[in-house]
């Protein structure tokens, strides 16, 4: 009697469900909102509970920082507050006091844990890995009276914007081996907007700091992390060699900001910048190598840099310039795979007569130019000068330059190389090219007193300086109006 009875309630239930589910079954839109709701949620706490391949519950723990040198510290070891309101400047030099003398033993670690960190600036020393963890924010404080005075570089003489002393870096470093800086995509914000303010309204007595310098020094690797809103350059390796910048992005507001270029290689040597994206108010990658006089008379050239797989924009500069300080020479310079978007400029030379110097053996391979006014672009009358005392006719050399499959679209004016009888520009060599115009018009392949060739097919049609070689080297057509002056900058 006991299981019948059983057997009976279930077989009413089994029959009360069957009533009821079809009947829910038949609003559809009940159905589809149901799976939608349920779908959504599992899917929100699976990716939330995913970490490292692992399910787990509640939030993720924090990204472990891990230990690259065989002693590590934090900074809150040294009292370092990170609230974005305690000034951390004494923490972060009693921590790089007590690295210092690690250096016979592999060096050590300074570890910044998230948060803000605010600090006036601070010197590295060698045998050292800065090291950012996520969501650890460094942030420069904007006022400049906690800023030191420095001397001013010796290739740029008085100073760059004022003469006399200039302010130093928020991280600085000089004399140094064996430095890093790194992290897990950590940032370093210069705060400048009060900077640039100031220098709009001309209440500053001296040239501002970057961001991070390092001066005289070898061995330096920049890695995974993010310069953001330099007070000036954001990222200036002097005098320096064997670095290496991999994976770093740089952020300043396209338009006022001025002068926050994005990495300024200085008289630097054998230098590796890759995969980097940089977005800032004035050129994103300067190489240079002193002003004028004073960089003639200091003589260290920037040469065996390669420069690869960025993506840049600069609004009121270009994507990757050479000079205008250029009177140590530039050299044997490699830049490749490289994206420039909604910029004013793609590649530019820039000098001037009183330069002196040089700038020979580089080389242009795949770029990719989108929404660029003018892709290509050397100009040689770019007439600033730190004083009277330049000699005029300290005069710049442009030779042995190549484009190589440089392809795009949006552009107004693909190429002008702006040479002058003082300054020809010679041994040009272009190659693969395809850019698609904004417009079409003439004289947008614009040259002046160019020497060079043309290998192939290429699209603009090139100016007529250039002598052209069909796509198997051989000569058909030599020029003989390589003076022949075609610049137009009214577009």
């Amino acid at each position: 009697m006991v299981e019948t009875s059983t057997l009976g309630r279930f077989h009413h239930q089994r029959l009360d469900l069957r009533r009821w589910l079809p009947a829910f079954l038949t609003s559809h839109k009940t159905l589809f909102t149901v799976l939608w709701i349920a779908a959504f949620a599992s899917l929100f706490l699976w990716q939330r509970n995913i970490v490292g391949g692992f399910l787990v519950f509640g939030a993720p723990p924090a990204r472990p920082m891990p230990k690259l040198r065989p002693t590590a510290f934090n900074l809150t070891d040294f009292g370092g507050v990170g609230d974005g309101v305690t000034i951390n400047t004494e923490a972060f030099e009693r921590a790089v006091s007590a690295i210092s003398k690690f250096g016979k033993k592999g060096g050590a670690q300074l570890n910044v844990p998230p948060g803000r960190w605010l600090t006036a600036p601070f010197n590295l020393t060698s045998h050292m890995t800065l090291f950012l963890a996520q969501d650890a924010v460094i942030l420069g404080i904007d006022d400049e009276k906690y800023w030191p005075l420095m001397a001013p570089l010796p290739s740029y003489g008085y100073g760059r914007e004022h003469p006399g002393p200039r302010y130093g870096s928020l991280i600085h470093g000089q004399n140094l081996k064996d430095v890093v800086i790194t992290g897990h995509n950590g940032t370093i914000n210069g705060q400048g907007q009060a900077w640039w303010q100031k220098f709009r309204q001309k209440r500053l007595n001296h040239t501002r700091g970057p961001l991070v310098q390092i001066m005289w020094s070898s061995d330096i690797v920049i890695t995974n992390i993010t310069l953001r809103d330099s007070p000036f350059w954001t990222l200036h390796p002097y005098d320096c060699k064997n670095i290496t910048i991999k994976g770093v992005t740089i952020l300043a507001p396209v338009f006022e900001a001025p002068n926050t270029d994005g990495i300024d290689p200085d008289s630097c040597e054998d230098m590796l910048i890759e995969d980097c994206y940089i977005s800032v108010g004035d050129d994103a990658i300067a190489i240079k190598s002193g002003w004028d006089q004073y960089g003639i008379s200091y003589g260290r050239p920037s040469m065996n840099i390669i420069i690869r797989n960025l993506v840049l924009r600069s609004m009121v500069s270009a994507g990757i310039s050479i000079g205008s300080e250029m009177s140590g020479g530039v050299s044997n310079i490699t830049v490749e795979n490289v994206v420039v978007w909604d910029s004013r400029r793609g590649v530019r030379i820039k000098t001037a007569p009183g330069r002196g110097g040089y700038v020979r053996q580089i080389t242009y391979r795949n770029l990719t130019f989108e929404n660029v006014r003018v892709g290509i672009v050397m100009k040689t009358d770019y007439n600033e000068h730190p004083d009277d005392g330049y000699e005029p006719t300290a005069l710049p050399i442009l030779t042995d330059i190549s484009f190589t499959t440089i392809h795009g679209h949006g552009v107004r004016v693909p190429v002008r190389i702006h040479g002058s009888e003082e300054i020809p520009v010679k041994n040009v060599t272009f190659q693969d090219m395809s850019v698609g115009l904004t417009y079409k018009k003439k004289h947008i392949f614009q040259c002046a007193f160019v020497e060079g060739r043309v290998i192939g097919t290429i699209f603009p049609a090139p100016c007529e300086n250039l002598d052209r070689y069909n796509e198997h080297g051989h000569l058909f057509k030599r020029s003989s109006s390589q003076n022949v002056t075609d610049i137009d900058y009214d577009f």
